[in-house]
């Protein structure tokens, strides 16, 4: 259709030699299809005889990062600098119809987008349809890293629970060996059912599923109470769990707000060894609550900061099966944080610990009060 009706709108290749490139066409345009035109999420593109841009939609101009009355007039290869699709356009312009997936960078950033090229025949030019599948192609990668991270974090439990199983079976059930491996088949199937709580947790945020009590809490409340549930593990690990804080309301789910602290706070005593200290605060600050995690552990190196809150993204693979952590704890911190209304962010410095902040939009005084 829309070829059709650009077909009527570029003048014709006449026989007689030319004495100039034809200008764009000015010929009255429909009202009818130009809304169509503008309605349209693909970005439709017409070149005429030349190789210049006659028309291009809101669409093409928004996937291209073009300003359609800077481009009419010019040359494609001027105003998208990609050879591949000046390639595609110029065999359009010879007839010659294609249609192909281009990484293109285009305002300073690689876009994946599916491209026809028609030739119009009979007026000599073409038209470019433009499709952007740049956020389908990340959200693909995301499935695929998804479901690879998870294999390998089952594949491993299980293929340690099968071996110890076995040497078992062959011990025929010696008590030493029941001793030796029992523990450990428990321990790596308490992990394998934390992971799963965790994916379905991480499932329900994502998925824009979780379903958020909303009442006024008192953060600081909250983070005293998960505090004393991890003490004994803390003085077991040699580590100091100290903790200061302010009343500081906010509406939001207690049970998700204390999984934020609770996982915070087994990051920070997974990574902090012996003799350190881990440091709880939680503080009112104008119209934010902010509450703050650090250690005196291993800390994160710089190039990692910016990953930490990523699916199953572990800073030393070395130490990963050792801390027995899933890899999904920091997400699923970031993605109720954000339910609430606020941010999570990380700092650090290798060898010199590392510190997690939340901030929260506060509880209005009056409402709190009442």
């Amino acid at each position: 259709m829309a070829a059709g009706y650009f077909l009527g709108r570029l003048p014709r290749r006449r026989s007689e030699p030319k004495r100039e490139p034809p200008a764009p066409a000015t010929a009255e345009p429909d009202p009818r299809f130009e809304q169509l035109l503008r309605s349209l999420r693909v970005g439709v593109l017409l070149l005429d005889g030349n190789g210049r841009i006659a028309m291009l939609n809101a669409a093409a101009a928004a996937i291209f990062s073009l300003e359609a009355r800077n481009v009419v007039g010019r040359s494609l290869i001027e105003v998208v600098p990609s050879f591949e699709l000046d390639r595609r356009a110029r065999a359009a312009l010879d007839g010659h119809p294609s249609r192909a997936q281009l990484s293109i960078n285009l305002a300073g950033k690689p876009r994946i987008l599916t491209v026809a090229a028609l030739p119009v025949e009979g007026a000599g030019g073409a038209l470019l349809i433009a499709a952007d599948e740049t956020r389908l192609h990340e959200l693909e990668q995301m499935r695929s890293d998804f479901v690879a991270n998870v294999s390998h974090e089952l594949r491993t439990p299980l293929s340690s629970i099968n071996l110890m199983i076995e040497t078992i079976l062959s011990t025929d059930h010696d008590e030493e060996a029941l001793k030796l491996f029992l523990p450990r088949v428990k321990q790596e199937v308490d992990r394998m059912v934390q992971l799963v709580a965790d994916l379905l947790d991480l499932a329900a945020v994502e998925s824009g599923h979780l379903r958020l009590r909303s009442e006024v809490v008192d953060l600081s409340g909250v983070a005293a109470r998960i505090l004393e549930t991890f003490e004994p593990r803390a003085a077991q690990a040699g580590v100091a769990l100290r903790f200061s804080g302010e009343r500081a309301p906010l509406r939001g789910d207690p049970e998700r707000l204390a999984q934020v602290i609770v996982n915070l706070v087994d990051n920070a005593l997974r990574n902090t060894p012996a003799g350190g200290a881990i440091d709880v605060e939680v503080r009112r600050s104008g119209e934010t609550i902010a509450l703050r995690v650090s250690d005196t552990g291993v800390g994160i190196p710089f190039g990692d900061l910016a990953h930490v809150f990523e699916r199953f993204y572990v800073v030393d693979r070395s130490r990963a099966r050792e801390s027995s952590g899933t890899g999904l704890g920091l997400s699923i911190v970031k993605h109720i944080v954000e339910a609430h209304g606020g941010s999570a962010s990380a700092e650090s410095e290798l060898g010199y610990g590392a510190a997690f902040t939340c901030e929260f939009p506060a509880e209005p005084a009056t409402a709190a009060a009442g």
